[in-house]
């Protein structure tokens, strides 16, 4: 039996972003769309070390799920055919960034503080860093610190008023466009 080419604009992408503009459902319909695997990232993490992100947080510390991060992402960028949802602060750690930006393409994806409040509010407990009792303060802040590092990414796209399959097609779009400026 033959294998089928398919014409795609590329056969790996990391989608980063702060939580809540929708890396996950975004990436899955990316995935689709681009006819590859689907890897989120925190899953990958729960898999791997038997316990959930909060459990990680809450009984070994963020620098110990930090350095689990790191492992799962020198191992994820040596693999192929893929869609890669990265958890919120991925991309903020050095080595993550240098080693996602060496293997790209990176898209950013985007949605306003308040965007992000009501996508958060409806998964209560599920996100330790915004483990206060006004989370929307919070939101802003660290939003406003990691924005340069997300803008570091090549291409951007807003999950503001688009449903995911929306965002999904305008990245593909953007994706060909970043093919077609690496010369490909």
């Amino acid at each position: 039996m033959r294998c089928i080419e398919v014409d795609r604009p590329v056969t790996w992408v990391a989608l980063t972003g702060f939580m809540g503009v929708g890396k996950t459902r975004i990436g899955r319909e990316l995935a689709k769309e681009l006819m590859l695997h689907f890897v989120d990232l925190d899953r990958y993490i729960e898999r791997e070390a038997g316990l959930t992100i909060p459990d990680i947080f809450r009984y070994l510390g963020e620098e110990t799920f930090r350095k689990i991060e790191r492992e799962a992402v020198a191992e994820l960028v040596t693999k192929d055919m893929m869609v890669i949802s990265l958890g919120g602060g991925t991309f903020v750690d050095d080595q993550n960034r240098d080693r996602l930006l060496k293997r790209g393409p990176v898209v950013a994806l985007w949605a306003s503080p308040e965007t992000i409040y009501e996508r958060v509010q409806r998964r209560p407990g599920k996100r330790p860093l915004l483990d206060t009792p006004d989370p929307l303060p919070r939101i802003k802040r660290l939003l406003a610190e990691r924005e340069a590092l997300y803008r570091q990414a090549p291409i951007h796209a807003t999950s503001e008023g688009r449903s995911p399959k929306q965002t999904a097609e305008a990245i593909v779009a953007e994706l060909w466009r970043w093919r077609e400026a690496q010369g490909s």
